[in-house]
């Protein structure tokens, strides 16, 4: 799978696919991920229209609509004649996400949105499945399926449960839905750092203006990366091959290998 700019993205920013004009203004913005969205945000009548202007290109994606919609086999068909290296596939289960991966070449990656309770339990399967590089938890959509709040405590169990299926995997942490304040960019970055406690690696954008604070939380720190460093030469030094004291803590092989995951963040940017 070459998409690797699918499995380091921090900040993932949709576009509605029937405004193409917003496309370049979204590369530019600073957003690792761009997303073409050929579902949510376009309306039944000029999704042909807009299936017509997708564009290749490293970092950009399309949100293509669920099997079983009449818009289906045509986005694939429009995936296929531009040559987009990944698809965002709604409504993700294990069965779907197959059913993609046999329509699709090997190398194209599948970004697997989560957005109903079902897909949640389904998580595990749907993070082994063939072609899927990453889970996005689609947190409105899923609210409205379970009934949960969008600010509810309640909903860190589905972002649990898609980094728990994540890393048993072998995939890169998921992105966290949006956060629906287009205006407050404190409200992006205290719902980023609250999915980065949780474990999730990145989040959606629904405009460019949340697109630096998701940067910002989701990018080690300078701190942090001076800690690392400082961390792995006292090891080195040490010839540390089990628990060692590092600065009144206790060091041992997990905490090394956060220092080393750390630093790798730091080199994939």
């Amino acid at each position: 799978m070459s998409a690797q700019w699918v499995e380091t993205a921090r900040s993932v920013l949709f576009v509605p696919g029937d405004r193409p004009e917003r496309l370049t203004k979204a590369r530019a913005s600073g957003a690792d991920l761009v997303v073409v969205d050929l579902e949510d945000a376009v309306s039944a009548e000029v999704k042909g229209k807009a299936r017509q202007a997708l564009q290749p290109g490293d970092g950009i994606a399309v949100r293509i609509n669920p099997s079983g919609t009449p818009w289906y086999k045509d986005d694939i068909a429009g995936v296929l004649s531009v040559g987009l290296g990944a698809v965002m596939l709604p409504k993700a289960d294990a069965v779907s996400a197959e059913a993609l991966a046999r329509d699709l070449p090997s190398d194209v990656a599948i970004i697997a949105l989560v957005e109903t309770a079902h897909g949640v339990l389904d998580a595990p399967r749907l993070a082994e499945a063939a072609g899927v590089a990453r889970l996005v938890f689609g947190s409105v959509d899923y609210g409205l399926d379970t009934g949960i709040s969008d600010t509810s405590a309640a909903m860190d169990h589905a972002r649990s449960a898609l980094v728990v299926a994540s890393a048993a995997a072998g995939l890169p942490g998921p992105v966290d839905g949006v956060t629906l304040a287009l205006d407050n960019p404190d409200q992006v970055a205290d719902d980023a750092a609250r999915a980065a406690s949780l474990g999730m690696t990145g989040k959606l954008c629904i405009h460019p203006r949340q697109v630096a604070a998701v940067n910002a939380v989701f990018a080690p720190s300078e701190a942090a990366l001076e800690e690392a460093r400082a961390l792995l030469a006292a090891a080195e030094a040490a010839g540390a091959v089990g628990a060692f004291r590092f600065n009144g803590r206790l060091v041992d092989r997990p905490v090394l290998e956060r220092a080393r995951r750390l630093i790798g963040k730091e080199r994939a940017r």
